[in-house]
């Protein structure tokens, strides 16, 4: 078991990581090493538990480093401990990698709407009435009549291909047509 560490332990571990960021600075490479060897372990923890894989951690402790490295000159010492500072950029990092993986958000207008195409109960209810009501007064109808207007209408045949169909001339498909739509549109609006 090991002895706590003692505030004056505290004060020199301090004092020693503030003289390796300020070499740093100064691009002191052996200085870079020293650092890495005293707080590597402790700023992978800090990655590891943010981003909970192994894999990132050391990914993104690579990162912190290389940002240690660009930002060590913008370091000032203070009454806090060099090492929140280090924190800090791992915490950061960590946070920021875990974001970067989050999907990004899509417009709410750009969404897919996912209503069904089929008709609401209410509407279908309402077709329903609607057909009753359109066969009612296609039964008014003419026979001969009524299977003209289906067939333009409901099948797409053309006025020449009806009249050739009943043995009518093109004109007088037209009227049976027009006379027909005719009684169907009083039929509906009663």
């Amino acid at each position: 078991m090991t002895s706590p560490i003692t505030p004056d332990q505290q004060k020199t571990a301090r004092s020693e990581v503030n003289t390796l960021l300020a070499k740093i600075a100064l691009n002191d490479r052996n200085a870079f090493n020293e650092l890495w060897e005293r707080t590597s372990a402790k700023l992978f923890g800090v990655c590891l538990r943010i981003l909970k894989n192994r894999n990132e951690a050391e990914e993104a402790l690579q990162e912190v480093y290389v940002k240690i490295w660009r930002k060590a000159d913008s370091y000032a010492p203070s009454n806090y401990s060099p090492m929140t500072w280090l924190i800090s950029i791992a915490r950061n990092e960590a946070i920021d990698r875990l974001r970067a993986k989050k999907p990004a958000t899509v417009d709410i207008e750009e969404v897919y709407d996912l209503a069904s195409d089929a008709p609401t109960p209410e509407k279908a209810a309402i077709a329903a009435s609607d057909l009753q009501q359109i066969n009612a007064c296609m039964e008014e109808l003419q026979p001969i009549h009524a299977a003209a207007v289906q067939g333009a209408y409901l099948e797409g045949y053309s006025y020449q291909e009806l009249a050739d169909t009943y043995e009518i001339p093109v004109n007088t498909m037209r009227t049976w047509l027009r006379r027909s739509l005719i009684k169907l549109k009083e039929c509906l609006q009663r």
